[in-house]
């Protein structure tokens, strides 16, 4: 049997459609306990995909998710939080969903099932070896999401399969798999929910990580952020004024003058280092500050 436990009746939830607001809401924050516990519980295959992600980011290779509704727009979501919180360019970190672009907002009947449509997005994303390819299915049997792993590790790609469901078709294409067992949802089969907020928590660890290791947070400081609007420009201020123990006036005088490069700042303000200098030893430890730190004191 391949079908997921998602598509169970929930015996905590069988009288939802005859209790009050407060005890609906009650049951479901009971349930949504489990999408943490059943995430807690794969950690260890989080962390194997998190380094096969980082390797393949030195190398020059992207992150790229595939999924079908719920599931491909938590990958979208993902994937275009990345610039903006760790300028990396827009096609470092990439979300693919069955049916384009209209089907963020829009129901698109039968996308999961289409082979063709995942052949298409698959070729569409001129994919290398050194991309990680990652599946996003809570019953990991949608023929879309299997055919992207097919076609991936035809390729020669690194991949991983996340789902809820432990008989998953995926499973068979895929290096890592990471299985967060849900069980029953609140509403039975609404993957949306528990099997959701499972998927939604796995990216989030899989980008943030993966970032964290190719230098883009010194201590838990958002050293790459893009200040695209006064509250992250004030932001960046702070974090330069925290990491080199100066006025918020000095930080914000210097970021001023070289566009809010951050690591850039606090080298200028620390060591002394021009922009041309910073940008060097920057570049010399694949843009890890605390390295430049070690090279410099």
């Amino acid at each position: 049997m391949t079908d997921s436990s998602t598509e169970n009746l929930n015996k905590n939830t069988l009288n939802i459609d005859i209790s009050s607001s407060e005890d609906i809401v009650k049951m479901i924050n009971n349930e949504d306990f489990n999408a943490v516990i059943s995430v807690q519980k794969v950690l260890p295959q989080i962390s194997k995909a998190t380094d096969i992600i980082i390797k393949n980011f030195n190398n020059g290779g992207r992150l790229i998710y595939f999924g079908a509704g719920t599931s491909g727009r938590l990958g979208v979501l993902d994937a275009s939080e990345c610039p903006p919180t760790f300028s990396v360019p827009e096609e470092m970190v990439v979300g693919v969903i069955a049916g384009g672009d209209r089907a963020l907002r829009h129901a698109i009947e039968g996308a999961e099932d289409r082979i063709d449509l995942a052949q298409e997005d698959f070729k569409n994303q001129n994919i290398n070896k050194n991309d990680t390819i990652v599946s996003i299915s809570a019953s990991g049997n949608a023929a879309y999401v299997v055919e992207i792993l097919r076609l991936a590790k035809e390729t020669g790609c690194k991949t991983v399969a996340v789902t809820s469901n432990p008989n998953a078709k995926t499973k068979k294409f895929a290096d890592v798999f990471i299985c967060a067992e849900t069980g029953a949802e609140v509403i039975s089969g609404s993957t949306r929910m528990k099997a959701g907020t499972a998927q939604k928590l796995i990216l989030n660890m899989l980008t943030t990580a993966s970032m964290i290791k190719i230098g883009k947070v010194y201590k838990n400081y958002m050293i790459d952020v893009k200040p695209t609007n006064e509250k992250l420009k004030t932001r960046a201020v702070r974090i330069v004024a925290d990491i080199c123990k100066t006025t918020a006036e000095k930080a914000l005088e210097v970021l001023k003058d070289n566009n809010y490069k951050i690591k850039h700042a606090v080298l200028n303000i620390k060591y002394g280092c021009d922009f041309e200098k910073s940008e060097k030893l920057l570049k010399e430890n694949n843009g890890i500050l605390r390295k430049v730190f070690e090279k410099l004191n």
